[in-house]
């Protein structure tokens, strides 16, 4: 019995890429521990859409999209940087490529999490 793998499909329907970018950093926050906020992933995923959080005008529409204030964005800056969500690149604040998908079309995900309890 402790060779069985278990296959489930989930399948959910987003109304925007803001939207869908909110739920894939959600996943990567939850499936690694880093305990980000709502508004923490909604600057990711902003971040990511947009392609930095330098730009004034870009960081003026995350504050009226999201009812936020720069201090806050520049504190969460600071904090996501120290994670390495949020890197500096050409002189912008952007989000780490790695964790950057395209957030245009749909995304599937394939997530493996080990039982370390069973050797194999």
């Amino acid at each position: 019995m402790g060779d069985r793998i278990t296959y489930q499909k989930l399948k959910k329907v987003t109304s925007d890429s803001y939207e869908l970018a909110r739920k894939y950093y959600g996943l990567l926050s939850v499936l690694n521990g880093l305990s980000l906020t709502e508004r923490e992933l909604q600057l990711v995923s902003y971040a990511s859409i947009k392609g930095n959080i330098s730009l004034p005008e870009n960081r003026q529409e995350f504050c009226e999209k999201y009812g936020s204030s720069e201090a806050t964005i520049n504190n969460m800056v600071s904090k996501l940087k120290k994670a390495s969500i949020f890197i500096k690149a050409g002189g912008k604040v952007i989000v780490n490529p790695h964790i950057v998908p395209n957030f245009k079309g749909d995304l599937v995900l394939q997530i493996t999490l080990r039982n370390g309890a069973e050797a194999r």
